[in-house]
């Protein structure tokens, strides 16, 4: 069976707790912006897996991770699984609206770029819309962050008994039910109407959070606008305390202003996405570190072995 041969790329190294190896890849740029990312060591015959999450530079990170996938497949590994945290584009994955027959689903082509490149495994968390995984021609893991909210909410929210999952928005139902059911409490949802991207534009509550600890589950936050809405609406609605998880925290633009002047308890992240820098100017961010179930995934898949396990545990 071919060895283990982890790339950790240049912009990801806030997962390497990940690894017990140093840096495998060299990464460089030409005069005129061209990325260079090459493998130090040799890739013959080797389990290849490339890091690298959708996140800071978008547009940088993926072709170099694009351009590591290719270099790493002509010199004949046997096998190159990329690792994608937080997968780029997920939001573009359809056409959703009237009038916008030009607009292009970018999700599907992320999914091209990357078999072309090489890639013959691809490992993610939470996928914005899991027909993503459709996209694709090769296998597709996608993890949950479940399992590790979970644990956070039982450890960190005395008062989880009696609390009431909700989601921001009617999409995201699955998603709470999931948890909730797990949890045995009740689940609530907001719908909303926007107006265009990131304004919404009125909320309505479907759900009694009367006297209870609410706690926003979604799966990633960009500008906050929604979660910060949907915090109000929950806070006049009658509950006690409002907490909110999420699994990719984006936080561009105004969002580190929007949270520090909202009325979160927490607001709670996985590391899929760095925070450290948006943790010093918010005090209110908490992350639930992700790397065990990363680490166990790429374990799992080396020696052949199921990854249904980590769906509903958190690896030790």
């Amino acid at each position: 069976k071919p060895k283990f041969l982890f790339l950790l790329t240049s912009s990801q190294e806030h997962l390497s707790s990940l690894l017990a190896w140093k840096l495998d890849g060299k990464r460089r740029c030409f005069k005129g912006q061209e990325v260079v990312a090459t493998s130090l060591l040799s890739v013959r015959g080797e389990d290849v897996y490339v890091i690298q999450s959708g996140c800071g530079e978008i547009n940088d990170n993926l072709m170099e991770l694009l351009i590591m996938i290719n270099a790493c497949k002509i010199a004949s590994s046997s096998r190159v699984t990329a690792v994608i945290p937080c997968f780029p584009y997920a939001r573009q994955d359809k056409k959703d609206k009237v009038g916008e027959s030009r607009a292009p689903i970018s999700a599907k082509l992320v999914a091209n770029m990357l078999s072309v490149a090489g890639a013959d495994h691809i490992i993610t968390m939470d996928l914005h819309a899991s027909q993503i995984q459709g996209f694709f021609d090769i296998p597709v893991d996608n993890l949950y962050a479940e399992p590790a909210v979970l644990q956070w909410i039982r450890e960190n929210i005395t008062e989880w008994k009696n609390c009431i999952i909700v989601s921001p928005d009617a999409g995201g139902a699955k998603r709470v039910t999931s948890i909730a059911d797990r949890l045995n409490v009740e689940f609530a949802l907001i719908h909303k109407e926007r107006k265009k991207a990131n304004e919404v534009d009125r909320m309505v509550l479907v759900g009694d959070v009367k006297d209870r600890v609410a706690i926003l589950v979604d799966d990633m936050a960009d500008t906050c606008g929604t979660i910060c809405h949907a915090a109000d609406k929950l806070l006049s609605a009658g509950a006690t305390k409002v907490y909110a998880i999420l699994t990719h925290g984006i936080f561009s633009g105004p969002a580190i202003s929007r949270i520090n002047n909202a009325s979160f308890e927490a607001v709670v992240v996985t590391n899929t996405i760095p925070q450290e820098d948006k943790m010093k100017h918010c005090s209110k961010i908490q992350v639930i570190d992700i790397s065990m179930i990363l680490a166990e995934a790429i374990r799992r898949t080396h020696n052949g072995e199921s990854v249904s396990y980590l769906f509903s545990h958190v690896p030790l």
